[in-house]
């Protein structure tokens, strides 16, 4: 995904005192050369200090499997969003089509498989999913369940996650929420999301 759109997310943190770093990749290619190219970034850009993460949607997936797989990648705490961590409803919809295979490229496996998620760290992971049922997910049909439009709530569980909040915001509204970024700031200072934000 472009960095471009986290940027309004990494202003805001950058407000809140922190120093972000937006990483760039190619949601069409192979997961496993995002995770490599990110563990290399993270090595070039922290040399030995331990890093934040946040990633959104298809980036928190890679933001896990990256931190899971490198275990000497110093973690300060994580922050999921939207992320679709055990598969997509919506993205198994959009797979059928052949329109949507080629939307999804080699990452449609990622969308459209069930799967568990683990967090193998001892760092804290908060994870955020949205539950305003907007977005290109239901298009191909309503979505079970509280979602944000694209990814339901049950799709973002991650086992051995510190904690979860629902969060009134649509997918792709995440990343533009004041709401978000303030539990994001919250969770990156403390380890915990403590009571909502205003």
């Amino acid at each position: 995904m472009p960095a471009v759109v986290m940027g309004l997310l990494a202003g805001r943190l950058a407000l809140a005192g922190y120093a972000p770093h937006l990483f760039a990749y190619r949601g069409r290619r192979p997961l496993d050369g995002s995770v490599e190219r990110l563990a290399r970034y993270v090595f070039d850009t922290c040399r030995d200090r331990p890093a934040h993460f946040v990633g959104h949607s298809l980036g928190g997936l890679l933001v896990l499997e990256t931190l899971n797989r490198h275990a000497n990648i110093g973690v300060g705490r994580v922050v999921l969003l939207g992320a679709p961590v055990r598969g997509c409803l919506s993205g198994r919809r959009l797979a059928k089509a052949s329109p949507g295979r080629w939307m999804l490229g080699a990452s449609a496996p990622l969308w459209s498989e069930e799967r568990d998620a683990h967090w193998r760290r001892d760092a804290p992971l908060g994870v955020l999913a949205g539950t305003r049922p907007i977005g290109l997910g239901r298009t191909f049909g309503p979505l079970p369940g509280a979602n944000d439009g694209v990814v339901r709530v049950e799709e973002t569980m991650v086992e051995g996650m510190t904690e979860r909040v629902l969060v009134p915001r649509s997918h792709s509204g995440m990343v533009a929420s004041g709401q978000v970024a303030k539990l994001v700031a919250r969770f990156l200072a403390s380890g915990t999301f403590g009571e909502p934000a205003a």
